[in-house]
Parts: structure tokens; sequence; C-alpha cells
């Protein structure tokens, strides 16, 4: 980027290459979300001056009306101590590979979000910054068209990899319309009392719709309790430095088994919402295996003026709906779906406690991108026809012959099956062990790509015979 098209930073001006650029004013319309900036050089808050002009000045999210009789002011440095010092010290006693992802996949909530996490102490250099933004704009690029979230640890930052307000604001510029918009939460974690102090010094100028996406969160059983997730796969310095301030912190063990017995004693036996296929089976009034509420929310989904809509799958709705809807459901009650019914169908398969594609096959389907093309074909159909469970086969057959429609009205609705596959592929298979990587996910969407192109071939005789009774 030039100096004549250098971006020029919200409110007062912070070095006179900002306030003296000629790019014109933004309009009204051209008002969206900012987003914050988490972290300055300190230098940059120090003894700048107010250069005030007879007229207000707006930047997209910030309006700031000047005074013409007011006399210049300067900004006090809001903190004269280094109050990174905690971090710092922490992040020296830990070593850090050097071959580490610039960005990670979390997971998704129970609302199929894809969740990313970036941490500090994983920036690089200044002069390598612009490169290792870059990175990870790229890598969750594919998912951003569907609403997801950010996780920012804060725990490792340096002051020789500290991005500078200016950097910041130039990234943020850069970014496409659908980062910003499809957003729906930003968790810091671990904040200090410098970014909560930056944050409250730059909050009248920041839009109220982004302030309520910023979350400071404490310590990481307040992470999980957020995101919906028990397990967090998460670098070994983000649990050190979590214990080190929270001593009281109980660990929950990656490797814990699921006891369905004890899982399911004290739900109703009308429960279909974080209960196991077979529970479901066992209690409730399915016809070839598929849960109500599942054929409920297809039949809903699958008349004209539903299937066909733009993006059908792309928005979450509303969550506390959701969570009501689905108390209901398991209390047995006869419910209306309202306009939540996509989220309800990917919440449903997000609270199995074992995803629709088993555990078992997780290794075999997040190699599918290293077998040989002339064997996937075969290898896909041996999986899905002769290793899921009954219950699972024939629900995993179900939604897939549902998809292929929702691919069928493509030109109106724009689900094509790579689309489906990002919405749907963390919704039907994740890891029992650890939290899947992105390099993982993308063999998961992958394969599920390749069953929604190929389903003919692989459902072309169905193996399950005799009906599921109904009782």
């Amino acid at each position: 980027m030039d100096n004549q098209s250098i971006p020029r930073l919200p409110g007062p001006a912070i070095n006179p290459i900002v306030e003296n650029s000629d790019e014109p004013q933004p309009s009204l319309s051209d008002l969206h979300d900012f987003e914050p900036k988490l972290e300055f050089d300190d230098s940059e808050l120090l003894a700048v001056p107010f250069t005030h002009t007879t007229h207000d000045v707006m930047d997209e999210d910030f309006v700031i009306a000047e005074d013409p009789n007011d006399e210049s002011t300067e900004i006090v440095n809001p903190l004269e101590d280094d109050f990174e010092d905690q971090l710092r010290e922490e992040n020296e006693n830990f070593s850090i590979s050097p071959k580490r992802k610039n960005c990670d996949f979390l997971g998704t909530d129970k609302q199929g979000r894809h969740i990313f996490g970036i941490y500090a102490s994983r920036f690089p250099e200044k002069s390598q910054m612009e490169s290792f933004i870059r990175d990870i704009i790229k890598e969750i690029e594919p998912y951003v068209e569907n609403d997801y979230i950010l996780v920012y640890f804060h725990q490792g930052l340096k002051e020789d990899n500290k991005p500078s307000a200016q950097f910041l604001w130039n990234s943020y510029k850069e970014l496409d319309r659908n980062f910003r918009k499809n957003l729906k939460n930003l968790y810091v974690v671990h904040p200090t009392w410098f970014i909560r102090v930056i944050w409250n010094f730059f909050s009248p100028f920041i839009s109220e719709k982004f302030r309520k996406k910023l979350v400071y969160i404490s310590n990481l059983d307040e992470l999980r309790q957020a995101l919906g997730l028990s397990k967090l796969k998460l670098p070994d310095n983000i649990y050190n430095f979590d214990d080190s301030l929270n001593h009281s912190r109980r660990h929950v063990s990656i490797n814990s088994n699921i006891d369905d017995r004890s899982t399911h004693k004290q739900m109703a036996k009308t429960a279909q919402f974080g209960v196991t296929l077979k529970f479901i089976v066992t209690n409730s009034p399915c016809l070839n295996s598929i849960p109500p509420i599942v054929r409920k929310c297809v039949d809903s989904l699958s008349i004209t003026g539903m299937i066909d809509t733009e993006g059908i799958f792309r928005r979450s709705g509303n969550h506390s709906e959701i969570i009501a809807l689905k108390e209901r459901v398991n209390r047995g009650e006869d419910v209306d779906l309202k306009d939540v019914i996509a989220g309800l169908l990917k919440s449903f398969l997000r609270d199995l406690p074992e995803p629709l594609l088993t555990f078992e096959l997780y290794e075999e389907i997040t190699s599918f991108l290293e077998w040989p093309k002339e064997d996937r074909s075969r290898n896909v159909t041996q999986l899905i026809r002769e290793r899921l469970p009954e219950e699972n086969y024939e629900l995993f057959k179900y939604l897939v012959e549902f998809l292929v429609r929702v691919m069928e009205c493509e030109d109106l609705n724009k689900m094509t099956s790579s689309n489906l596959a990002i919405v749907f592929g963390p919704n039907f298979l994740w890891s029992d062990r650890k939290t899947t990587s992105l390099d993982e996910i993308a063999p998961i969407n992958a394969f599920v790509d390749f069953v929604l192109q190929n389903q003919k071939d692989i459902y072309l005789v169905d193996i399950n015979q005799g009906p599921t009774p109904i009782g």
C-alpha cells in the first residue's frame, strides 16, 4: 500500500500522515462494524496532540465532533507502566515449537458455528506480521461465509511482536465484508488491564453493534462454558498460564469416555437432544431410525420457499430460541420450529454424545485426501455401508438425500456441495481425543463433499433390510 492510499485511523489523529490524508470522507451508508484494536505500541499513545478542525470528522464507525474554540490537548498515556510484564515473564518459561499453525480450528459450538483460535504467543516479529495476518486470513477464508467465532488468547505477547495501531487498522480495512459481518463473537482470553484501558479509551468511537460482539474471558472454564465445549485442545503455555492465574481450576481430561447409562439415567424418555441415537430409537416413535425432531426439521426445510432460501444453512438462528425449543422437545412437547429450523438441525447433530460418523472412523476419514482417487469411491462406500451402526447409517443416508435436494436448488439458495460440506462436515464428525485442527477439517469436508456428489452410487443398494420397529 503506497503512502497516498494509507487509510486514516479512527478518532483523533495519531500522526501527521493520518491527519493529512487526502482520502475522502465516507458517507453514512459506509458505516459498518469496527474491529477493536486489542494491542497498541505504547509510543502511539504518548503525548500526541489532537488536531482540531472546524467541522465534524467522520470515519466509518467513528464520529468525532470537533470544537474550534477548544485548545489542543495532549493524550496522556493511560498506563505509565508496562502491564504486559506479567504475560511476557510467564511466556519466557515456556518452550514453543518453531513449527506452529498461525490459527487453530477449535471446533464448532452447539449452533454449528466454526470457532478459530489466534494466539499472541505465536505472533512473529513486527517485520513479518503482515504475512502472518495474510496467512490467517487465507486459512479461515473458506469458512467466513457462514457465522463464525474468533477466540484471541492474549498470553505471550512480547514487546518485539506487538502490532501497531496503524498496522491493525490497515489490516482491518483489507478484510472482506464477510469477515466483519459474519463474526458473531470475539472472545479475548486472559485480558490484561492494558487491553481493558485501551478498549475503554476507544469505546466512545466504536459502534454499539460491535461492542456487543467483544467478550472478555478470564479463565478457560469460562471459555468452555461460553463456547459450549467440554474439551479444548490448546497449547500447553495457555493451560499453564491459566493454572497460574486460577489455582482452583479443575482439569478436564481430554480422554474422558462417555458412560451412556450415567448420561441418560436422569433424562426423560422423550429426550432427543444430548442423547445417543440408540436411546432415541428405543424410546421414541422413529420411522427407519430417524429421530422425530430431525424428520420434522427436514420436512419443514423441504417445502418451497424454505429449501430455495439463499444461504439456508449459513445463519445460526437465535440462540435463546434454540435452547428453549430443545428443552421443550426433551420434555416431549410439540413445538413450532419458527425461524430456527436450520440451527436446530445442526444443534441436534452437535449434541450427539458421539458424532454421526462415529469416533471409530475419525482417523480413516481424516485420511481421505491421501487416498488414491481411483480408490475413493470403493473406500467411502465400504466405510458408510459396512462400518456405520444401523441407526447412524439410516440417519446419515436420510440427511444426505435431503442435502442433495438442497443442492438441486443451488441456483437459488447458493448451497453447492462444497458449501454444504463446510457447514455439515464438523457436525458429522469430530475427535474424542483432541480438538479437530484445520488440517483435519479439510479432509472431513472433502469426504462429505464426495458423498454428496456420489450419493447415488454409494446408496445404490440399501444394505439394511427390514424396517425399524415403531414403538
